[in-house]
């Protein structure tokens, strides 16, 4: 089997219609392990330069501490 283009950054986007993390569509993601090789060899092709948006990390840099 093809290995998948999940980076383990899963969101979705805000329509709720693809995934910020690697680009695939909510279809393409539940449907991954029956798809041929052929139609995941085409979304490879098309996430392949996919690159997720910079989020800010949700811990505080070392030596700074969050007052409740």
């Amino acid at each position: 089997m093809m290995d998948s283009p999940c980076r383990n950054l899963c969101a979705l986007d805000r329509n709720r219609a693809a995934c910020t993390g690697c680009g695939r569509t909510i279809d393409e993601i539940v449907h991954w392990r029956s798809m041929t090789d052929a139609a995941r060899a085409a979304v490879m092709k098309r996430v392949k330069d996919f690159q997720p948006p910079d989020r800010p990390s949700p811990f505080p840099p070392p030596g700074r501490q969050i007052r409740p």
